[in-house]
């Protein structure tokens, strides 16, 4: 069954995008799930990172279920719903409280990179295929997916990827910037699990207030809450967390933060 589901390790939650039988293609009934799948990882006090994959190692996520499009994406009120479904889904990742990082293995096309874009970190295995196939189905992409692709990769990067529909490896991904770093396969869990180790062991509200700047920089000057921006710094200097973080760098020991 097609499932989007939550499982933590210790302060690591993973959301699983589950539909191996078709490539973890996403159904409109996933799309729909995500949002309320984030609120419940972020809900969980030990939580310190939300880790995206796909189950098994085929995939990420192959992009949405196309065998629905002909019932549920095919009139203008059915398009209007599957697409506020897919922004609502991505908007949840990126609004996330915690860093979210995308684990890419396999198959990573269409919603997929949309997805995967919405995390904060993305990291792939060489062997990982991207392709963005929106041009070869006739349908029309979303403009807040669009402005994240262009923000993460440029548009000249974005045009190609849209306009051609072509298929690419990690390696390309990652000399495009579409991803943080590509592994080789044989080392690419040991390196994935290192990176999510490292952002899990920092100081949790130094990632919301960088994740909160970082956002806020993207938007134009007079959009911007810079009152938000600066209260999130000062409430990292006024934390418990500064003061373990000032300890342990004297005690020469690993800081132990508590997010408070």
């Amino acid at each position: 069954m097609a499932t989007v589901h939550v499982d933590r390790q210790g302060p690591v939650v993973h959301l699983v995008i589950d539909n191996p039988a078709k490539f973890n293609a996403m159904t409109l009934g996933m799309w729909q799930t995500i949002a309320q799948t984030v609120a419940e990882a972020e809900s969980q006090p030990e939580a310190r990172v939300l880790v995206l994959r796909g189950a098994g190692d085929k995939a990420f996520v192959s992009g949405a279920d196309i065998s629905e499009f002909e019932s549920r994406r095919s009139d203008p009120a059915g398009v209007t719903a599957y697409d506020d479904a897919v922004r609502s889904a991505q908007a949840a990742l990126a609004a996330c409280s915690m860093p979210v990082i995308a684990v890419i293995r396999g198959v990573c096309m269409g919603g997929g990179i949309g997805l995967a874009l919405a995390a904060d970190l993305r990291y792939c295995a060489g062997t990982a295929r991207f392709r963005m196939p929106a041009a070869r189905l006739g349908l029309g992409y979303g403009f807040e997916g669009m402005e994240r692709a262009v923000q993460r990769v440029g548009a000249a990067r974005a045009a190609e990827l849209f306009l051609t529909a072509r298929t690419f490896d990690g390696a390309e991904a990652q000399r495009i910037g579409l991803v943080n770093e590509a592994f080789d396969a044989d080392r690419f869990d040991e390196e994935v699990e290192s990176r999510i180790a490292m952002v899990a062991g920092n100081a949790p509200l130094t990632m919301a207030a960088a994740k909160l700047a970082i956002s806020q920089a993207a938007l134009p000057p007079a959009d911007r809450d810079l009152h938000r921006v600066n209260a999130a710094v000062r409430a990292c200097f006024e934390s418990e967390d500064y003061k373990e973080g000032r300890r342990a760098f004297m005690e020469k020991r690993a800081p132990q933060f508590k997010g408070h």
